[in-house]
């Protein structure tokens, strides 16, 4: 539960434009649609497609890290990991069982012939996006349990696309369609709150010892 008095108190500290632009960004926020990144050993692949989730509204990114443990590339991600919810999962089947427990389905994104299009795909549902690396693709672990497959329609010789570029293709597509429909696709009440506290905490320099202050002044 949100303490309300205590968000109140951070809030007054930011000004009127940080806190109506916190507003503005949370009613385009979504988690209808999560992104996961497989083992990309390149990590401004990984740091770039948190970039897109966080630009065009997608709140969680997950990432697999079963082969290589990297942190995120802050100077690509240009700040997005301060606005973006990040997961992070030692297995395939962790990261698998835990999306579809949230009621996911599993979506894998490839270059194959008889998957469906971009345009044709369902957005009804909530879906868990899967990207792989353009040399290796996705995991056959995860292609077995997929309940679907995606990609993007494309006329050249060249068979398949960076992460990056496809999930910002294919990001963009799927949240501008959502929008426009009138699936309950934002964010609830309560994750609103717990997003406004996070990210105030997050603007506020010195925020350890001006939480100590209120909490010594306003005990529980």
């Amino acid at each position: 539960m949100i303490n309300i008095d205590y968000l109140n108190f951070l809030e007054n500290i930011l000004t009127e434009n940080r806190k109506s632009k916190f507003l503005k960004v949370l009613e385009n926020r979504t988690k209808h649609f999560t992104i996961v990144v497989e083992d990309i050993f390149q990590m401004h692949n990984t740091s770039a497609v948190m970039r897109s989730c966080e630009v065009f509204g997608i709140q969680e990114l997950n990432v697999i890290e079963q082969r290589y443990g990297k942190s995120i590339d802050k100077e690509i991600a240009m700040g997005a990991q301060k606005w973006v919810d990040i997961n992070t999962f030692d297995s395939i089947t962790n990261c698998v069982d835990t999306l579809k427990n949230k009621g996911y389905q599993i979506i894998a994104t490839t270059p194959h012939e008889n998957d469906c299009l971009l345009e044709d795909f369902d957005i009804t549902k909530p879906s868990a996006l899967f990207f792989g690396t353009e040399r290796d693709g996705l995991s056959e672990e995860i292609l077995q349990r997929a309940d679907g497959f995606l990609k993007i329609p494309m006329v050249g010789f060249t068979e398949s696309l960076n992460i990056s570029v496809s999930a910002a293709i294919i990001i963009q597509n799927l949240t501008n369609r959502l929008r426009n429909t009138d699936i309950e696709w934002q964010l609830s009440n309560d994750e609103i709150m717990e997003k406004r506290l996070a990210w105030a905490k997050s603007s506020i320099k010195d925020i350890k010892r001006i939480e100590a202050r209120y909490f010594e002044e306003n005990p529980r």
